[in-house]
């Protein structure tokens, strides 16, 4: 245990200082595995291993020529349900009231059937759901994807945004506390960083017994590990 003395407005206060040894591994502050929950042939695939993506950015495309038409044929109902219904409205008074129903009837159906065979057209569509890089790539054009059996064709995590899992003994559970300094060493790096802990885990791992937090980092290679101390202030 280290002894700090602070010179705060001519007083001199003394703190103790514990420093806690850690082991951390290396992961992207995001991550993500994406699939295709519709079926189809693949028509095209739009980037590779190693590129950098932004959200939104179309990954991969399914053929969907047939959904297409069904949608077009489905915004062409609703297009003359829409104007039957604003014709039978101005007459409402006047016309028998199930009639009038089953005409707004027939275009809520219509607005509903667009909304639904846009869904189904929109899942051809593989989207990136944040801005990262890939490191996962299983899929080619031509290749045939089950909606049923769903299999992870990329993963995607954040480009620069990193975390470290860092791992203490549960006997220092109390006195480790978020905004506690961590300094660290890569494995293999000679020099030395440092980071505040941003998040601690409310259970032990069951498989070391060993508690863990979370510490933020940037551009740290996703799989590196290394050790270090957290530095904490007993009272």
């Amino acid at each position: 245990m280290n002894k700090i003395i602070l010179v705060m407005m001519g007083m001199i206060v003394s703190l103790n200082a514990a420093e806690i040894y850690a082991t951390f591994n290396v992961q992207a502050s995001q991550s993500a595995s994406l699939a295709f929950d519709a079926g189809g042939i693949v028509e095209s695939v739009h980037y590779d291993i190693a590129d950098s993506v932004q959200k939104g950015a179309l990954l991969v495309v399914l053929s969907n020529r047939d959904k297409k038409a069904k949608l077009e044929s489905a915004q062409t109902a609703l297009k003359y349900a829409k104007k039957d219904y604003e014709r039978q409205e101005k007459v409402k008074k006047l016309i028998d009231e199930g009639k009038f129903d089953a005409v707004a009837y027939k275009y809520e159906n219509a607005q509903n059937q667009v909304m639904y065979q846009k869904a189904l057209y929109n899942k051809t569509f593989l989207k990136a759901p944040f801005d990262g890089v890939i490191f996962f790539k299983d899929v080619e054009i031509g290749d045939a994807v089950s909606g049923v059996s769903l299999k992870t064709i990329y993963k995607i995590q954040s480009k620069h945004a990193r975390k470290l899992i860092v791992e203490f003994d549960q006997k220092y559970r109390k006195s480790v506390k978020v905004g506690d300094v961590f300094e660290y060493k890569l494995e293999g790096d000679g020099n030395s960083y440092s980071g505040k802990i941003s998040k601690i885990y409310p259970s032990a791992d069951v498989n070391n017994r060993k508690m863990q937090a979370e510490v933020k980092a940037k551009d740290l290679i996703v799989g590196l590990f290394g050790d270090g101390k957290i530095i904490t202030q007993e009272k």
